[in-house]
């Protein structure tokens, strides 16, 4: 009888009637805090790469950088040194490099604050979200210029592209795949998804294209395995961090 009285007492008080209750709110109570914020990230990794790539090719100017034509690792490489026929001079490689640390290292921490709303899933947006960070960590780390090829740390840098065109564009697919636990719309998931696919694709094509030796728009369809995937994510970084507004 006494305790049918507390328990009334305390829903009249609206005080929850054991310890366990206000405990499972607080995931809920912080998820438009992590999409604000892994919003933000996302959106900042593809600006900052973007944005490094643009920097960097503004002040190669003798002869002008082309994106049609240069690999992305030449800016990077401050020179002057040549590769695969390309001469490389980036006068400003070290923000090339700083970038492609960066990008990778944002794009991880965006994905990890996400990690709570994905359950058990995460570990299928983590796991590429690491291998993209890996990649872009050895990409700024090791230049890829024609005295890196010789002295070994050369095969550093391949293997940091690799991870990084691997890890940013099956990323993209897992979060399109996933996109109502992330908070997209079905037509920006298919997008994502879309935006993978197209992405391995031209990866595939940018090697086949480095390995016969043509070289033909080789700059061209190597960012046809990164910027799609940088316009997608900046893409859902956008609708996640407008999405934290509706949830509560």
């Amino acid at each position: 009888m006494a305790g049918n009285i507390n328990s009334l007492s305390n829903l009249e008080r609206n005080e929850p009637v054991n310890d366990a209750e206000p405990e499972a709110l607080v995931p809920d109570a912080r998820r438009p805090s992590q999409r604000r914020t892994a919003g933000v990230l996302l959106i900042a990794g593809p600006v900052i790469f973007l944005l490094a790539e643009f920097i960097a090719a503004a002040a190669w100017t003798d002869p002008p950088y082309s994106y049609t034509y240069h690999f992305i690792s030449n800016l990077g490489v401050h020179g002057p040194s040549t590769l695969f026929g390309q001469y490389m001079y980036s006068p400003l490689a070290w923000v090339m490099n700083t970038g492609f640390f960066l990008f990778g290292i944002t794009i991880l921490a965006g994905v990890a604050v996400l990690r709570g709303l994905l359950g058990w899933h995460r570990w299928a947006a983590l796991v590429p979200a690491t291998l993209l960070a890996a990649g872009g960590v050895l990409l700024g780390l090791f230049p890829g210029s024609g005295e890196a090829m010789n002295d070994g740390t050369g095969d550093f840098h391949a293997l940091g592209a690799l991870a990084g065109f691997v890890g940013a564009n099956v990323l993209a697919i897992v979060l399109g795949s996933m996109h109502r636990r992330v908070g997209l719309s079905l037509k920006l998931g298919r997008t994502l998804v879309t935006v993978g696919v197209i992405g391995l694709v031209s990866m595939v094509a940018y090697f086949a294209d480095l390995i016969s030796g043509a070289n033909v728009l080789v700059g061209l369809i190597e960012r046809g395995a990164v910027h799609p995937f940088l316009l997608g994510l900046s893409c859902a970084g956008v609708s996640i961090g407008r999405s934290s507004s509706s949830v509560t």
